[in-house]
This record gives structure tokens, sequence and C-alpha cells, in this order.
């Protein structure tokens, strides 16, 4: 994970009239005119401007108007349509998808937050036990494949700030619940042929298709 923040103070100390950058707090109207100043600087950029620096410093352009493009679309959350919403079984639990979106950054509770120059993927999902017993289900075992096999388990951090806790538990006959289950993937995995396993203790294991 990488956090563009160094590269956005840099830029706004360059842009300030006299010296002194103090950093501060992110709040939301803070925020919001700290990406439209970004916003003004890749037009300008765009337009044959170079890019603001501070005396000194060298700089690649396409390096840093990619960090800033970046910044501008770290919060946004894309949504990604599904290959599928067809339900799954693990055991007697029935999983249906409802959901898939991608992102830069993550937000939990409070300032809580995770940011990635890969991709955070929301899983979410409809839970219920149809079976006339109990299930243990670990959820937390799923893993994202992609098109060339490459496997991404879910990261624990990642899943604590943008997901559901508590996966694995005891599912009571008829209980049901909505889940989120977060990964990290590079940009490339996200493509036809992306699934979601959940690994079998002893059979096959369940594949679900996502794009």
């Amino acid at each position: 994970m990488r956090a563009p923040t160094q590269a956005l103070l840099l830029l706004l100390c360059a842009a300030a009239p006299l010296g002194g950058c103090k950093e501060k707090p992110v709040d939301g109207p803070s925020e919001d005119r700290t990406l439209e100043k970004l916003r003004l600087e890749v037009d300008r950029v765009n337009q044959g401007g170079a890019p603001s620096t501070p005396p000194g410093t060298p700089t690649d352009p396409h390096a840093q108007l990619a960090d800033l493009a970046a910044a501008q679309d770290a919060d946004a959350v894309k949504p990604l349509t599904l290959a599928s919403r067809e339900a799954v079984r693990v055991d007697t639990l029935e999983l249906q998808p409802t959901g898939l979106e991608s992102m830069h950054s993550l937000r939990g509770a409070g300032k809580v937050a995770l940011t990635t120059s890969d991709l955070f993927v929301r899983v979410k999902l409809e839970a219920r036990n149809t079976g006339a017993k109990a299930v243990d289900v670990p959820l937390s075992a799923a893993k994202l494949v992609d098109a060339e096999g490459q496997e991404y388990p879910i990261p624990r951090d990642a899943q604590a700030v943008g997901g559901t806790r508590k996966l694995d538990h005891t599912w009571e006959p008829g209980q049901s619940e909505s889940l989120a289950l977060v990964f990290e993937v590079p940009l490339a995995a996200v493509t036809p042929g992306l699934v979601l396993v959940f690994p079998s203790r002893g059979g096959k294991d369940t594949r679900l298709p996502l794009q």
C-alpha cells in the first residue's frame, strides 16, 4: 500500500504565497477544497503548463500528474457489474451476490483509513443457512482468483476497516446476514475471469464468478 499524502503536501506547499505549510487534520470541507485545487492543477498541466513543485525538487511530470489524478479518485467508490447474481452454496450456507465495487481508499469509523496504489475490491453478499442444522463456514478463508490463476486472500487490516469484521461463526438454521468481503488486488486482476472462491474442507471448492 502507499498513500499519496506526501506528494499532495509538497504540491500545496509550493502553491502557498509565503513560507510555511502546516499539516492539518483533513475534514470534509477542507478535503473538498484540496481536491478542487488538484483538479485545477491537472487541467493546467493538460493545457501544457508545468506541474508545480518546490524549488530544487526533481520531478517526473508524468508521475506527478498520475499522483494528482489518483488523489482525485482516492475516495471514489466505483460500482462494477457482476458476472452473475445466482446464489452459490458452501455446505448449507447460501451466498447471494448483491454488489461489487472497487476503490483506492477505504474509510472506517472515525478517521481510520487505508489507501493503496492497487485496488480494494469489495464483494457484497446475502448469506442464509438453508439447512435444518447449524453449520460452521470459515468465510475468512475466501479468496479472489484472477484469470491468470493468481490468488488474493482477504487482508485482515482492509477487512477490518471496510468489511464485515466477524466472518467465522456458527450459522443457525434460517439465520441470515448481509456480508462484505474486502480484497486488495492489482488493477490488471479486475478483468473477465475474476472469481470468488470459498475453499472446501474436503470436497470441491465453491466458485462465484465476479467478472
